[in-house]
């Protein structure tokens, strides 16, 4: 009997590709995209409007969900491809697409109450709180990973299917699986993906791990892929033009209260316009007539205050990170040496890993790194495997 695989599709090509690959192989295949916020919340009403047009009507192919199906998971949670989507109405048309030009059934799945409280609600919370998040890692930890693939066993698939550029690879001296870094360097994103547990990682699938995107993108349009060519998305799904300050304001329906600028002293050096508006290393856009460069080094809630400095000041030797995950063993023995990345597009930085509890780790540099900022993941590489990582406190 064939294995039988869930493919989460987001409608880009890499998904795409990632779904052809896997039916190639001979799995049993079904596609699948979350629809993970109502559009009218997020999106300004002209781009809603103009998205709603070109998706009135539309076929009903790929929609092949069983009453059992329908049974067991809950009929609410299930709409047509035709409907709202995950992060666009496009983006949903292009996964049914292809899932049709593959011969698969296509489900869309209705998570939006799920992503509004793992996803959005810890988005604002963290700004809030004087971090700066990370939303495609909690989106990657907990829709797709945990949610998703709890679906996957639902419908009795063997694995979920994903279109990220990272490996999964059996130790079998461990016993346990590792997370690598993808072949193509220039779009690993095993950063992204450091909380998988083991149970999560035996049962996933990266097809393009040892592909290039160029790779991917002939492929796609030998196939005829109407996403051949689609641009990759850059930003956060549910915030429209990178303005994620205002729409925290106009999520909240709460205005950021104003606050002080305030040197390492606490001497008052103005007036900033909103904690949210700010992050940690930020020099531009502060309003500030000061006799040096000023960068904001620090953000305290408690007191709502912007605390601003030299920019030798942004540099730290260490930090730490709780709510943390390892994969190739349960915690570590003895300080680790390894390379630590602080964000996603960070190269990397020698270091020296200790664990001081069971959900605590301390990472202490070889050399000051700049701008460590809290809500932030630090995740720590030894060669091309992902050794673990949590987030920056």
């Amino acid at each position: 009997m064939n294995k039988k695989a869930l493919i989460a599709m987001s409608g880009g090509v890499d998904s795409s590709v990632a779904a052809f690959l896997t039916k190639r192989q001979g799995f049993e295949c079904i596609g699948a995209s979350m629809k993970l916020f109502d559009n009218e919340d997020i999106w300004p009403a002209g781009e809603k409007n103009k998205a709603d047009s070109k998706i009135s009507g539309g076929d009903n192919y790929g929609q092949n969900i069983t009453a059992n199906n329908i049974a067991s998971i809950g009929k609410s949670d299930i709409t047509t491809g035709a409907e709202k989507s995950c992060c666009s109405l496009l983006d949903t048309q292009d996964a049914r697409s292809v899932a049709h030009r593959l011969d698969m059934p296509f489900y869309v799945f209705n998570l939006s109450r799920e992503f509004k409280k793992q996803i959005i609600n810890r988005f604002i919370a963290s700004y809030q709180n004087g971090e700066t998040p990370n939303p495609c890692i909690d989106c990657n930890r907990f829709m797709k990973f945990e949610i998703l693939l709890a679906r996957a066993k639902t419908l009795q698939m063997d694995y979920i299917v994903t279109g990220h550029y990272a490996k999964i690879e059996y130790d079998g001296g461990t016993g346990r699986y590792l997370l690598k870094k993808g072949a193509d360097t220039s779009k690993d994103q095993s950063y992204v993906l450091y909380a998988m547990t083991q149970e999560q990682l035996k049962h996933t699938l990266f097809p393009l791990g040892e592909m290039t995107k160029s790779e991917i993108r002939k492929i796609a349009a030998g196939q005829g892929f109407v996403n051949a060519d689609k641009r990759d998305s850059q930003d956060i799904c549910f915030v429209r033009d990178g303005g994620y300050a205002d729409f925290i304001e106009k999520y909240t329906g709460k205005k950021c209260k104003d606050g002080n600028f305030v040197d390492m002293h606490g001497k008052v050096l103005g007036r900033h316009k909103g904690l949210i508006r700010y992050t940690i290393g930020q020099r531009h856009g502060l309003g500030l007539s000061m006799p040096h460069p000023s960068y904001v080094v620090d953000l305290r809630p408690g007191e709502n205050a912007v605390v601003v400095g030299k920019h030798e000041q942004l540099f730290s030797t260490s930090l730490q990170v709780e709510d943390i995950n390892l994969i190739p063993f349960d915690r570590l023995d003895a300080p680790l040496r390894a390379v630590v990345k602080i964000r996603y597009a960070d190269p990397g930085h020698a270091a020296t890993v200790h664990q001081e509890n069971e959900s605590t780790l301390r990472i202490e540099f070889d050399e000051p790194q700049r701008a460590v900022t809290k809500g932030q993941s630090a995740v720590f590489y030894v060669g091309d495997t992902v050794i673990g990582g949590g987030i920056i406190r």
